[in-house]
């Protein structure tokens, strides 16, 4: 689950890059659109494993060409020092979570209910209702210049990246057949192989960036201070993105369902990360609005974000000790570390989404976008290595040590606003 939430997240960087080269950022969510619909399509259909591969492929590829470029166009409706973009992203996020909120209860329903592949259905009928959405709405609001590369790709830079992605696929292919006959081709490596392209990408993707004669000393500067919240983004996501692995299982193994005499599917669970999203999202978007430009610095609402994450974790810490890995819990207990750590997603998603977009370089806009879901993804590498450690023998270990990790990582930023604040040369 972890890697394949990964692979989704990494192919953002391909979706940065055919929206700053080639097509531009509203035809090419457009086309991610279609793949997400696509593929599931393809799991609409009864065709066994050949549809579920295939599916993989279809919303793998088309998540990344849909999810940077769809937030770097909210970013384009305000001008750089518009108090109201945290706002906007902020109802931004609310309108995804809607739709997170409903998909767990209403496909899940119709698909264990009735037959998965009619679920499945559901899905992509609701992507085609979108994009109908999507194009009448695009033609309205926005402006003609996301139908155009931002950077666009030139016929001598062709030949040079057809020869680097043709290098990229054979070291690949090289490195499998080398695992292949070492013995070592099986899944748990193959993980570990996809987990590291996943966190040197981004490292690679900051090289190139910071290195670029197309960006100004004050764009290298902003980069330069965009990295420590990047870190700080990839320590949140490890801990939220564990909610579809470590506590789905919770959910399914640990937690007593039948809750005042109404037994609760475990799938429904899922439903609360955007739940809670919607129900804090309008007293956020009011606070800002409110302190206008007296609000916390983004790095401080990430740091106060990574501690609120850590205490989530610390939360789930006290069910266990108190009555042991073998015993059913109260839902509340799950309900309550959900309701916590949403309040860190508040603080770290809609802000890192603005200030990511604050802080691109004109010719990386869309690839900076990239960069933010590269946090996910370089998240979701580390996660799927460490949630092997996660069993009830060592939950009170595990749910510990992952809080510590971030309570501490959230005080070093906090030391850090000052310096931070001053490589954003302006931006708040």
């Amino acid at each position: 689950m972890s890697i394949y939430g990964s692979l989704v997240y990494l192919s953002s960087v391909v979706g940065g890059f055919i929206s700053d080269r080639i097509l531009g950022s509203r035809k090419t969510v457009f086309y991610g659109g279609i793949l997400i619909m696509f593929g599931h399509i393809a799991l609409s259909m009864p065709l066994g494993s050949i549809a579920l591969f295939i599916s993989i492929v279809l919303i793998t590829l088309g998540t990344g060409l849909l999810k940077p470029n769809i937030s770097e166009m909210v970013g384009d409706l305000y001008t750089e020092y518009d108090n109201r973009r945290d706002s906007g992203f902020t109802i931004f996020v609310f309108g995804i979570n809607f739709g997170s909120f409903i998909s767990p209860i209403l496909v899940g329903w119709l698909g264990m209910s009735y037959n998965f592949h009619l679920g499945f259905s559901l899905a992509a009928i609701g992507m085609f209702f979108g994009l109908l959405q999507y194009v009448r709405g695009g033609k309205k609001h926005l402006p003609s210049s996301s139908l155009y590369p931002s950077d666009p790709l030139e016929p001598e830079d062709v030949k040079k990246l057809s020869v680097k992605v043709g290098l990229g696929v054979i070291v690949f292919a090289l490195i499998l057949l080398l695992m292949n006959v070492m013995g070592s081709l099986n899944i748990a490596n193959f993980i570990t192989l996809l987990s590291v392209i996943a966190i040197a990408t981004p490292v690679i993707y900051f090289v190139v960036i910071i290195s670029s004669k197309k960006i100004t000393s004050t764009e290298r500067s902003r980069v330069i201070a965009y990295i420590p919240l990047f870190i700080a983004a990839a320590i949140f996501w490890a801990i939220e993105e564990q909610g579809s692995s470590v506590l789905a299982l919770f959910a399914a193994n640990q937690t007593n369902n039948n809750f005042l005499g109404f037994q609760i599917p475990a799938s429904w669970y899922q439903s609360l990360n955007p739940f809670f999203i919607m129900l804090y999202t309008p007293f956020f978007a009011w606070l800002w609005m409110k302190l206008g430009k007296k609000q916390p610095s983004s790095p401080s609402k990430f740091s106060l974000g990574l501690l609120v994450a850590g205490l989530s974790y610390l939360f789930m810490v006290i069910p266990v000790a108190l009555f042991g890995s073998s015993a059913k819990v109260s839902p509340l207990w799950l309900i309550g570390s959900w309701a916590i750590v949403e309040v860190a997603e508040m603080l770290v998603s809609p802000i890192g989404l603005s200030v990511t977009t604050k802080l691109a370089p004109k010719s990386f806009e869309s690839q900076m976008m990239s960069m933010w879901f590269l946090a996910d993804s370089a998240a979701q590498a580390v996660n799927s290595q460490i949630v092997k450690y996660y069993t009830p023998a060592n939950e009170v270990n595990y749910f510990t040590m992952v809080a510590v990790a971030a309570v501490i990582f959230s005080i070093i930023l906090a030391f850090l606003i000052k310096p931070i604040k001053k490589l954003m040369e302006g931006v708040n």
